[in-house]
């Protein structure tokens, strides 16, 4: 995934009512952009680090500025949640996420009875559908990738919904995509949501598959990269 045009700079003075941030551009002006991130963000939003802008041209926005991106001094970090949907779709479109390929049809925001929407369904002739749900991953503790960064009921709905489409005898997955390169390795944030955490364990063992994706990025470039586990 590209930025054109490429990303605008800035210098972070605020993060705060979770969508909103002030920063500063690099002439001195100040403004306020959207947030597009629901979590703490917790080690993702410190005054003074850079950050990445996006810049919308749809005159019915209020904030036309979108913060993607900030940087801690060691990495980027992908800020912006719907990123993630956006990486993996581009992923599967071009074959790169092994463990999904040969799929003949991928649809986006599937419903699923009784649940809210699924972010992807695959499908082929021959053999089950495939349900792909996705997370965005920015929390890192310790040196070690972890969700969530804060407590998430809805994802806890969304791990039930895969179990029982798994029961259904259909393929469910959660796909969890690390949004910065300073970190190693993955695992549930167990001293945030030990819910989640304790979710996420049974549905592995109900046979919903978990892959944890690594994204690199840049101003410029953004895009899913490799498999961590």
């Amino acid at each position: 995934m590209e930025f054109s045009p490429p990303l605008q700079h800035g210098i972070l003075l605020q993060r705060y009512k979770r969508f909103l941030a002030n920063i500063k551009l690099p002439d001195g002006q100040q403004i306020t952009a959207h947030c597009p991130n629901p979590g703490a963000m917790t080690g993702c939003a410190e005054p003074g680090w850079r950050v990445g802008l996006s810049l919308s041209n749809n005159p019915r926005r209020k904030l036309p500025y979108t913060l993607e991106m900030v940087h801690n001094g060691q990495s980027w970090i992908g800020v912006n949640t719907q990123r993630a949907n956006e990486l993996v779709a581009e992923a599967l479109s071009s074959g790169r996420i092994a463990e999904l390929t040969g799929y003949e049809r991928i649809q986006r925001e599937v419903p699923y009875a009784g649940h809210s929407r699924v972010d992807f369904m695959l499908s082929d002739a021959g053999r089950p559908d495939c349900y792909l749900e996705v997370k965005s991953v920015t929390l890192l503790k310790n040196g070690l990738n972890q969700f969530p960064d804060t407590v998430t009921e809805r994802g806890r709905k969304h791990l039930q919904a895969l179990q029982e489409i798994r029961a259904q005898g259909l393929r469910a997955m959660l796909l969890f995509v690390v949004q910065r390169e300073d970190g190693q390795g993955f695992a549930a944030a167990n001293d945030i949501d030990p819910a989640y955490a304790e979710a996420l364990e049974t549905a592995r063992q109900a046979g919903v598959e978990v892959l944890v994706y690594q994204a690199q990025l840049s101003p410029s470039v953004w895009q899913l990269s490799h498999r961590i586990c």
